[in-house]
């Protein structure tokens, strides 16, 4: 039987997983390391790259570069790399297509199904995204896990024998997660869920960004803004270890002329411009205790997950929330690919995970619009919920509801998920039309609107006419973001025809254009040695001498290391 992979697919990286021996392992890429930047780029000749090869090209070509993209999962959006336009979906399948390859590298033989993580508020249609991405790289997604979750499993594979209240607090690039759960030997039970789809690092490098734009004043090209984010980016990094940095980008384009970006800047001056974010942080943290109905002090522990978590003024609120430091026993980028190979070691059956068991929660509500009838008025756009947040997962709940005039024969069912009781503040997952209804005059009709949630996050609608007891069932295949069969079928062929890089060349591509990119903002001796370096790299890839590549690879990497630092 294939293995079965464990995928975290995230904003700014990506890592899969797989149980052996009874511990879940991350696997690594072609250059080792086990973080793939979540970066895609097109370069010459339509080849495309992945990960830190496409990364290091944000900055170079940012117009043939896309990175983020998670965040528009779902959504109608599309990217253009060096003319070409890709949704979503579809660069997240390029990137899925990468993990694939490797794990396939790294086990000997062909994977066809993965288990992949979400954000926890990931809603009905960003799931159907993430599914749509795996179908187009090849991968079978029977099963969709919440990251925080996923990053609780890892957890509870090291601590089977304990009873104990957490709380995860998931911050990715992208997202924020968190999640309340009660682990009682080998069974964890998700008492609740909130968070903020939109909120993670990438809001923090945008104020860094935005308080440079202040000094400088508005860049012009898009080359200059993607260096000064780079620069941003090194910054937050930076401020993570020390209590002082500069951003530094020399060479910017302000208004016409050239100017050397070099801001110096402290932590607690950071840690001012991020207070509304840290704010925003409190919200999703306090309706997740109370749905939980739990109070700081009833949580035994703290776990933090996604890298923007190494950030101190992160691990600070949590110690301020809890009154406690958070535990530190799971690396915080590794967490939740651990956990997703330990859910996909339980869709596999396997031994090593026999006595582990999960259970899931609803993270929003889920509800239909309804009108209204107050006193002789009728109050059109309210919201009536028919699966409630917190409802253990997966589920099945039907409410009966009456049209709204006596002789009607078809109603409009519109389904949002959201906590607000007027419709318009919640989001429109989809709506569709229910046709023949009896037409009696003087009475109205009464209907049955079922809702089914399933483990994966995934939501089906049923409505039942009561007088002909027709069931007519929602598909929403042309929802903002959804992908209909035709399309994905569309865009895995392709995906099949893209000049995808070549894997065993990765190391070296990699290499030049990291070095690439540094070369830009470095100057003088510095700019002059690292130039000679890179010639001499490219003429040993031109010599296609594998001996001469390695060494020079070494140096060159060896170089741009040591000048990083520096």
């Amino acid at each position: 039987m294939s293995t079965i992979i464990g995928i975290d697919l995230g904003t700014t990286n990506s890592a899969v997983a797989v149980l052996q021996g009874g511990e879940p392992i991350l696997i690594a890429n072609a250059t080792g390391e086990t973080l793939t930047p979540s970066a895609v780029s097109i370069a010459k000749g339509g080849q495309v790259l992945v990960g830190q090869a496409a990364l290091s090209r944000a900055t170079t070509h940012p117009e043939a570069t896309a990175v983020a993209f998670k965040r528009d999962m779902g959504l109608l959006k599309r990217f253009e790399l060096d003319g070409r336009k890709m949704t979503p979906p579809e660069l997240s399948a390029v990137v899925l297509a990468q993990l694939k390859r490797d794990a396939e590298a790294f086990l000997g033989h062909p994977i066809e199904e993965a288990v992949v993580t979400v954000p926890a508020y990931f809603d009905d249609a960003q799931r159907q995204a993430t599914r749509s991405a795996g179908e187009i790289a090849g991968l079978k997604v029977e099963r969709i896990i919440n990251e925080p979750t996923a990053a609780a499993l890892a957890y509870g594979m090291h601590a089977k024998d304990r009873e104990l209240t957490a709380v995860v607090l998931d911050v990715g690039g992208g997202t924020f997660d968190v999640t309340v759960l009660e682990l009682i030997e080998g069974v964890i039970e998700i008492q609740s869920s909130a968070g903020d789809a939109r909120l993670g690092g990438e809001d923090f490098v945008d104020a860094l960004v935005a308080h440079a734009v202040a000094e400088l004043g508005e860049i012009d090209h898009a080359s200059s803004r993607a260096r000064v984010r780079a620069a941003c980016e090194r910054a937050k990094c930076a401020l993570s270890s020390s209590e002082d940095t500069r951003i530094v980008a020399p060479g910017i384009e302000v208004a016409g002329k050239k100017v050397d970006c070099d801001i110096a800047i402290t932590r607690d001056e950071a840690h001012e411009l991020w207070a509304p974010l840290l704010q925003r942080l409190r919200v999703p943290i306090r309706r997740a205790l109370m749905d939980a109905d739990m109070a700081a002090d009833d949580v035994d522990e703290v776990l933090l997950v996604g890298g923007a978590t190494r950030m101190p003024c992160v691990v600070q609120l949590a110690a301020e929330v809890f009154g406690k430091l958070p535990q530190t026993d799971l690396p915080p980028d590794e967490a939740v690919a651990m956990g997703a190979a330990v859910q996909a070691a339980l869709k596999e059956g396997n031994e090593a995970v026999d006595d582990l068991v999960v259970t899931d929660v609803a993270p929003f509500t889920l509800g239909v619009e309804i009108v209204s009838e107050i006193g002789s008025r009728l109050v059109h756009g309210v919201f009536a919920p028919v699966i409630e947040r917190g409802t253990v997962i997966p589920c099945s709940r039907v409410k009966r509801f009456a049209t709204t005039e006596p002789g009607q024969t078809s109603i409009s069912v519109k389904v949002f998920q959201g906590e607000y009781a007027e419709i318009e503040r919640n989001r429109k997952l989809g709506e569709y039309t229910v046709k023949g209804i009896p037409k009696k005059t003087g009475e109205c009709q009464e209907v049955d609107i079922r809702f089914t949630y399933d483990l994966n996050g995934i939501l089906e609608v049923d409505t039942t006419v009561i007088a002909t007891e027709k069931v007519a069932q929602m598909v929403i295949q042309r929802a903002p973001g959804r992908m209909s069969k035709g399309e994905v079928k569309k865009a895995r062929k392709a995906m099949q025809r893209l000049k995808v890089h070549p894997r065993e060349l990765l190391p070296n591509t990699v290499a030049l254009e990291r070095a690439n990119a540094l070369y830009v903002e470095v100057r003088g001796g510095d700019r002059d040695r690292l130039g000679y370096i890179i010639a001499a790299f490219r003429a040993a890839l031109d010599e296609q001498d594998a001996a001469v590549i390695a060494e020079l690879r070494d140096d060159l990497n060896a170089t741009v290391s040591r000048m990083k630092r520096g």
